[in-house]
């Protein structure tokens, strides 16, 4: 790849990011400046910076750093929950991260360990997901309850705090957590009603819509 290509793809990435970012605002996924995302491009891990309302980022605001925290690019600091995002690029195959306060998944995080399975979209993010421990934000320790909480799963609830997902995309990153957030709304809904409690999936049902859904969409 040439610089100019490397250029090219960066500033594609960063629109891709901002574009995403005011997304999960639009739809009600974050409120002003919380949450974060990120997408990897080569050796380079764009991230939102931090504190910055995202309908002010313009194309000379791209903040980059490398696998190790180092910025490369841009003036802005980076998210606060940097190490979230780069122990996620270290440690598992994702190509974009979307991490958000959604209301109902946090709400979700602070009344049980794990979403009980009241949707087969549980499958897409690899079975019952899972509630990380409470940290510190933007703490190593936060970084590595999510770690763990994500164990073959590709998206998780921070307790207290919020939902993670990564994908290949960040458009899959998005989707995963947009359903995840209706997931938590579904199941809290559902569990308030007096007198009555939620038909939960079993594994193995669980395990035969995570097959159908591997063939999901267009093909290619």
């Amino acid at each position: 790849m040439t610089d100019q290509e490397r250029q090219d793809a960066i500033e594609r990435a960063w629109r891709d990011l901002v574009a995403t970012a005011r997304r999960t605002a639009t739809e009600g996924l974050v409120v002003g400046t919380s949450g974060n995302v990120s997408v990897r491009v080569g050796p380079l891990v764009l991230v939102t910076p931090s504190g910055v309302p995202y309908d002010r980022l313009t194309p000379e605001d791209a903040v980059a750093v490398d696998l190790d925290g180092n910025q490369v690019r841009g003036d802005l600091a980076p998210t606060s929950e940097l190490p979230l995002h780069l122990e996620l690029y270290r440690n598992t195959s994702a190509g974009a991260v979307v991490h958000t306060h959604a209301v109902h998944a946090t709400a979700v995080s602070t009344l049980v360990p794990e979403l009980p399975p009241i949707h087969y979209m549980s499958g897409a993010m690899g079975g019952p997901v899972r509630v990380a421990a409470y940290a510190l934000y933007g703490t190593e320790e936060l970084a590595q309850n999510m770690l763990r909480a994500l164990r073959d799963r590709t998206a998780c609830l921070l307790q207290n705090h919020g939902t993670v997902a990564y994908a290949d995309s960040l458009d899959q990153a998005y989707d995963r957590t947009a359903q995840l957030e209706w997931m938590c709304r579904l199941w809290l809904t559902a569990a308030s009603v007096p007198g009555h409690a939620p038909t939960l999936l079993t594994s193995s049902q669980l395990h035969e819509a995570s097959e159908k859904l591997r063939s999901y969409g267009q093909p290619g």
